[in-house]
């Protein structure tokens, strides 16, 4: 009789740890299995089970998310287990470094480095003022409100905008040398405006700011994306060119609005791309005019 109670006891662990095992981890978006987060799973002392996972950094934002999809997955593979109690300790500095290299050999380089399906769009304008990273960021998160996954790199790097449009004034968390974005409304974020003080101006020549560009893309775990929208700034400067060097899969998404002086600086940029081969995804004419049944056009 006690030899089946203890089988039973191990069967039901078991099954508790290959739930929990399955789970994703929201923040790198890799299952506890594959990140080696299952650090124990044992009986409670008043019966249920708990489990004891490994965070890869203590500052992780989605700890109670975590834990609440852990408790459903282990209640609704293991019946009658009891309580489930999740436990968090920190990882090992060892084992965060194998982990971060992990991440990076399992995630392809530069261009490729967003997985073969992601698409990539770069939205330019030829002058400020248009409305380009206000359409950036409401487009990304009408994308990922239908279901995709989507990360913005916030390459105005005078003009950075994204935090401040997303409402989020916090530095990006690294693993290993790796900078993980900032999740906001779904949108998973990465800009200079995360290592600058909101007043301060970032005064970077060519060279430093296709270094800058260069580690966004490279030392950023991005995770499998669906798209990537990049924010350049207004015109056809370093960045512009740095980016058809890095990123030469990049279609281009042209913003400008109705005025003749704007049409006039978008047709640059549009100009720019077709004599470097870079495909044109459209173009989007911001701040046109409606037309009110009562009150006219505006």
């Amino acid at each position: 009789m006690m030899l089946n109670l203890r089988h039973h006891r191990s069967a039901a662990l078991d099954l508790a740890r290959a739930a929990a095992a399955a789970v994703t981890d929201p923040l790198l978006l890799r299952s506890l299995d594959e990140l080696g987060m299952i650090n124990d799973v044992r009986p409670a002392r008043r019966g249920g089970v708990t489990i004891e996972l490994t965070l890869a950094t203590a500052e992780h934002p989605h700890r109670n998310e975590l834990a609440t999809a852990v408790r459903a997955a282990v209640d609704t593979a293991v019946e009658r287990v009891g309580s489930t109690t999740v436990q968090f300790v920190s990882m090992p500095a060892r084992q965060r470094a194998e982990l971060a290299e992990h991440l990076r050999t399992t995630t392809r380089p530069v261009s490729g480095r967003l997985g073969s399906s992601c698409r990539i769009y770069a939205v330019a304008s030829g002058k400020g003022g248009v409305g380009k990273s206000t359409i950036t960021a409401n487009l990304a998160a009408a994308l990922a409100t239908d279901g995709h996954r989507v990360g913005i790199l916030d390459a105005d790097v005078w003009g950075h905008s994204i935090p401040q449009l997303f409402g989020v004034h916090t530095n990006p968390l690294t693993l290993g040398g790796l900078m993980l974005p900032v999740p906001a409304h779904g949108v998973r974020l990465m800009s200079v405006g995360f290592f600058v003080d909101p007043g301060e101006p970032v005064v970077w020549r060519g060279p430093m700011l296709h270094k800058a560009l260069h580690q966004f893309l490279t030392d950023t775990y991005w995770g499998q994306l669906d798209i990537l929208l990049i924010d350049l700034p207004p015109g056809t400067g370093d960045i512009t060119l740095s980016l058809l060097e890095l990123v030469p899969d990049a279609a281009l998404l042209a913003v400008t609005t109705p005025t003749s002086t704007a049409h006039t600086v978008a047709q640059r940029v549009l100009t720019m791309a077709a004599r470097n081969a870079m495909p044109i995804a459209g173009v989007i004419e911001n701040m046109t005019a409606t037309v009110c049944a009562s009150c006219g056009q505006h």
